[in-house]
């Protein structure tokens, strides 16, 4: 998403090699720091950024390749990756949806349709907490959308038991800070548009309602998913408003969280009627999830939190690089 996109690559063995930081073409913004052009990160040691090159990567013996390009980027760049042997966790949308009615509101224009319709059968949708069992041996991991995230995740455990009441609709009225709209400028994000404000935006048509849909096994009429700006740097609330087929107690439905997410390091289930806070997962991989229950036992509002920079983005990638390469879930997040 961002205007002068990323690549990491790294050499995969028992242990990982410093990564190579790459960029495409030039960042206006960026200031080289050498005649070569290499570019310092910013509060991240001594790393540099380097010119994106497949000689590069194939020089440093590069075996994974993490894509923080825009969606058209990567739609481009995979399908190459692929060819040399790569393994790909691409941050983009260009891989998380199956559907062609949910791709389309990304326009993609494929130059080998064969092949792009081949890598989008056999992408995974990089949701750990779901997909675990799928994400080793994938060659193609599309990580999931930071909105999308908080969502599937304070949902799953009641949709795959059949416990939610599809015909009566499901609603998520979700906000995110700022930093969740990419680092290009836009009117919408300017301070004075977004200091002292909250505004709704891409309602009925933001990018990641496909992949709620996808996930969940719901149909479109079934979901309302509003996302909102927050006048914050970062992080995302979910609250999502649900009806029950059939009565349930508080320890019922706790207990169905609990049992889901049993062993799942990175999701934190509150005890009911005690709600998680932007700030509470904030800086970390967390998603926080908690629930309240009405006194009629078949409605409850969920709240999910997350960091849209970490488990939104690029801790989620580092989570899915550790189960393709067979290492702890929590290996390098916190």
């Amino acid at each position: 998403m961002a205007h002068s996109a990323r690549s990491a690559a790294g050499r995969t063995s028992s242990t990982v090699t410093k990564p190579l930081l790459m960029r495409r073409g030039t960042d206006a913004n960026s200031r080289d720091s050498s005649a070569a052009g290499v570019v310092p990160i910013a509060g991240n040691g001594h790393s540099s950024i380097a010119s994106f090159s497949w000689e590069a990567l194939e020089k440093h013996g590069a075996q994974l390749l993490f894509l923080a390009t825009p969606h058209s980027v990567s739609r481009n760049l995979v399908p190459q990756a692929i060819a040399r042997g790569l393994r790909i966790v691409d941050l983009s949308g260009a891989w998380r949806l199956k559907q062609p009615e949910h791709r389309a509101v990304y326009g993609f224009k494929d130059d080998d349709v064969a092949t792009a319709s081949r890598l989008d059968a056999q992408a995974v949708y990089g949701l750990p907490e779901l997909n675990g069992r799928c994400i080793p041996s994938a060659a193609l991991v599309a990580n999931p959308g930071c909105y999308a995230t908080s969502v599937i995740l304070a949902l799953a455990p009641l949709v795959s038991a059949d416990l939610v009441d599809r015909e009566r609709g499901v609603i998520s009225d979700s906000k995110s800070g700022v930093s969740g709209a990419g680092k290009e400028p836009t009117a919408r994000t300017h301070f004075v548009s977004v200091a002292d404000n909250l505004s709704a935006y891409s309602v009925f048509g933001h990018r990641h309602l496909g992949e709620i849909l996808e996930q969940l096994g719901l149909e479109s009429r079934q979901l309302i998913f509003t996302p909102h700006l927050l006048p914050i740097p970062r992080g995302i609330l979910s609250t999502i408003y649900v009806h029950l087929k059939e009565r349930a107690t508080a320890a019922d439905i706790e207990s169905r969280f609990r049992g889901f997410y049993h062993g799942k390091p990175w999701v934190r289930i509150f005890a009911a009627s005690h709600l998680p806070e932007i700030s509470h997962s904030l800086h970390t991989n967390y998603c926080d999830i908690g629930f309240s229950r009405a006194p009629d036992g078949q409605r409850l509002v969920i709240v999910s939190c997350l960091d849209n920079l970490l488990k939104g983005a690029a801790g989620q990638a580092v989570q899915n690089m550790n189960l393709m390469y067979g290492w702890s879930e929590e290996e390098g997040l916190a």
